[in-house]
């Protein structure tokens, strides 16, 4: 008997706070406002979550379709390797993914070498999503595998070493890039890494610094170069701009990559694949480093309305300028 009244007693004693809560509540809030708030909000918020569903299905049900139409080439792959196969089937979805989000295509794919070493060198976006696209471009319809340089810190993120070593992804030293050039390999370096990454903005300034270890694969190993230089890239993912200074000293001391990074809008992306830049025994690796950043910086011109604008990015999915050209 006494347990009984004890529980009643605690009943009691946790209904009369929740009746003193509510007493609370009702003198700093109106609770009846806050009930017909909601009431009126509901249908709205349920009338957008709704359609983004459905969208999601269709979105979902496009990149379906899009993987089955490569199933051929999934199963062939399969059949002669298993990380083959693997590579091949993530290369789809990221073709499909590219293709759908951001409707992105390459101009001038053919002069990626279907044999034989080559070097790329290209602007590094906030997050340089475009050379995941690339990567499976090249892997669906040149059977190639491009290789690239990451930062480390890549590397020490839980669950990415894998995908890292599958796809051929490297922290690079001179050294090792000039082997993979004697292997015949692609290989794909931003020569601005991390820094042109969180550091660079809407008006695509390189940022390489005195960085010349690519030119230095390219000279030692007597490759060709070839630039690109992706459309939009800034406007589909962005780095904070509030308090970039300050982070920018921390990176500069720590290398710690602090600086927020937002977006993952739908715009307009294409990858422009530049002429290659062929070996010169008459040129040093100074001048071949400066051959290269005065290329990209012309396919930026040429190609990239400045400063960018993430509202004209998205129309250009409707309509698509083929060339910008700055007024000088």
């Amino acid at each position: 008997m006494s347990t009984f009244f004890s529980n009643l007693y605690t009943t009691a004693e946790v209904y009369a706070l929740y009746l003193w809560g509510l007493y609370k509540l009702d003198v700093y809030f109106d609770i009846d406002y806050l009930r017909w708030l909601a009431w009126l909000w509901y249908p709205i918020i349920i009338s957008f979550l709704l359609p983004l569903m459905i969208i999601a299905f269709l979105y979902a049900s496009a990149l379906f379709l899009h993987i089955y139409r490569l199933r051929h080439q999934l199963k062939d792959a399969y059949s002669q390797d298993f990380w083959n196969g693997a590579r091949k089937t993530l290369a789809a979805l990221w073709d499909a993914q590219g293709y759908i989000w951001h409707g992105y295509e390459v101009i001038g794919l053919d002069k990626i070498p279907s044999e034989g070493p080559a070097l790329l060198v290209y602007y590094h976006g906030a997050i340089p999503i475009d050379i995941y696209y690339l990567i499976a471009k090249c892997i669906l319809h040149k059977n190639r595998q491009l290789q690239a340089v990451g930062d480390r810190f890549l590397f020490h993120i839980p669950g990415w070493k894998l995908l890292m070593e599958v796809f051929c992804v490297q922290p690079g030293t001179v050294q090792s890039g000039i082997d993979l050039m004697k292997q015949g390999q692609l290989l794909a370096i931003a020569p601005g890494g991390v820094r042109e990454a969180y550091f660079s903005d809407e008006f695509y300034g390189l940022q390489w610094g005195k960085r010349t270890g690519f030119a230095k694969i390219a000279v030692h190993a007597q490759v060709p170069i070839i630039p690109m230089f992706t459309q939009n890239c800034r406007e589909a993912f962005r780095s904070l701009g509030l308090g970039k200074d300050w982070l920018r000293r921390i990176y500069e001391r720590t290398r710690l990559p602090l600086v927020p990074i937002y977006g993952g809008f739908p715009v307009k992306m294409r990858t422009i694949i530049g002429d290659p830049i062929p070996y010169d025994p008459n040129l040093s690796v100074e001048q071949v480093a400066k051959k290269v950043h005065t290329s990209i910086e012309s396919l930026i011109v040429q190609h990239q309305k400045v400063p960018g604008n993430i509202l004209r990015a998205l129309l250009e999915r409707l309509f698509t300028p083929k060339i910008y050209v700055q007024e000088s």
